[in-house]
């Protein structure tokens, strides 16, 4: 133990003094400004940016009215895809390994068995070559697996392993399962390869990559060719985001106004958390928004305000392939999910609103994830355990040791609760 009671008691103080310069009802009244006034629709340089679709309005629904609804959906596919983490070896390579599988409610174990994994690698040893493999067949064509070899680049490497690795498993175990989908399918996370649109702000080197390396094209070509895909079949895709780190609302805002929320998951919670008359947090509903169609941050490549080069191609009107989104919050947890759609579905009220009661229900019952997408992610997830055998492995396979540095030791004996 390094902290003492008078340490903790003067951390406590600052904290104190901090405390009088933050106002949280001032928030609360600046959060229900910023929603009448900024919302419809909210601009960037002289662009509608985020706008609502239909009325714009905040809603409740009782919880246990929510969980007793009756499905909208006769049945549920989950996706996900979940990852060792970037792994940077002493003979240079960098490497990450990415599983992906499909839950389906009710369950399928046939469908539950399949994987598809993927193992993207990253060297600056230009004499080293990668063989990469079309798709390998496992565990008796339940599963398949490849390896990519990712674009060379003088840092990021670990950045562009993780994001190719995590999105080519999952977009293609999403085109290989598509047809047992009937009635909805649900992504966990993003309806599109955040982590790599993002690359398109985040550094030109990496903007560049986007651009011009077909490999990370092609992984956003599937995800474009999978929303075409469910549009033909007339079957729903979403996308159920648990953990938003988005600012893009937040950060248009600002341009205009003061906007002291750290992201937009900040802002929606201060919009739609009721409190008693103690300033107690009410917890007998919950609260959402209309849907908005997003052309902010990540969401402008795809959008009609799409300004980057990257050379996808396209079936649909432009229209039909932008991000539209609500938001729940969960006072029970004091957690905020949005929830995304394709424009091409959302822009059916009725097909809406069957989304939006569906996700309602979910979440009320189950107090988290809707089952289909909490099922993909227990499939999908490689833990703490299996990651450090696959890592072992790997040292084993190419005869060297993983490149450490000195938290590998500061930490190695602390347990940790993951």
């Amino acid at each position: 133990m390094t902290l003492d009671p008078v340490h903790f008691d003067g951390i406590a103080q600052l904290a104190g003094r901090i405390r009088k310069g933050v106002d949280a009802t001032d928030h609360r009244d600046f959060a229900t400004t910023v929603w009448e006034e900024f919302l419809d629709p909210l601009y960037a340089d002289g662009t509608p940016v985020i706008e609502p679709l239909g009325d714009q309005r905040r809603r409740l629904i009782d919880l246990e009215d929510a969980a007793l609804m009756e499905s909208r959906f006769p049945t549920q596919h989950g996706l996900d895809s979940g990852t060792i983490n970037p792994t940077t070896f002493k003979n240079g390579l960098v490497i990450d390994v990415a599983q992906a599988a499909m839950a389906a409610v009710p369950s399928d174990l046939e469908l539950h068995r399949g994987r598809t994994i993927v193992s993207t690698v990253h060297s600056n040893d230009a004499t080293v070559a990668v063989g990469e493999d079309d798709w390998v067949p496992f565990d008796r064509g339940y599963g398949r697996g490849r390896i990519m070899q990712a674009p060379r680049v003088d840092r990021y490497e670990q950045t562009v392993v993780h994001a190719l690795a995590l999105y080519l498993a999952e977009s293609s175990h999403a085109t290989l399962n598509a047809e047992v989908v009937e009635d909805l399918l649900i992504l966990d996370g993003p309806i599109y390869p955040t982590g790599l649109l993002k690359w398109t702000d985040q550094d030109p080197t990496l903007a560049e990559l986007l651009v011009e390396d077909e490999r990370p094209r092609d992984v956003v070509q599937n995800y474009v060719d999978l929303v075409e895909t469910f549009v033909e079949r007339d079957v729903p895709v979403a996308g159920f985001v648990k953990s938003s780190s988005s600012k893009a609302l937040t950060r248009a805002v600002r341009r205009q106004t003061n906007a002291p929320w750290v992201n937009d998951a900040a802002f929606f919670e201060t919009l739609l958390r009721r409190t008693d008359d103690d300033g107690e947090t009410r917890t007998d509903a919950l609260t959402f928004t209309n849907w908005f169609r997003s052309r902010a941050g990540a969401d402008r490549v795809l959008s009609t305000r799409g300004d980057c080069e990257i050379d996808i191609e396209r079936e649909l009107d432009d229209e039909a392939y932008e991000v539209t989104f609500f938001v729940v919050y969960d006072p029970r947890e004091e957690l905020v999910y949005r929830v995304e759609a394709p424009s091409a579905f959302t822009e059916d009220p009725d097909l809406r609103e069957d989304l939006t009661m569906q996700v309602l229900s979910d979440v009320a019952a189950r107090k988290g994830p809707p089952m289909a997408v909490e099922k993909a992610d227990e499939l999908a997830r490689i833990s703490r355990q299996e990651k450090g055998a696959l890592e072992r492995q790997l040292e084993e396979t190419f005869e060297t040791g993983q490149q450490r540095v000195y938290d590998d030791v500061r930490w190695d004996s602390v347990e940790t609760p993951f």
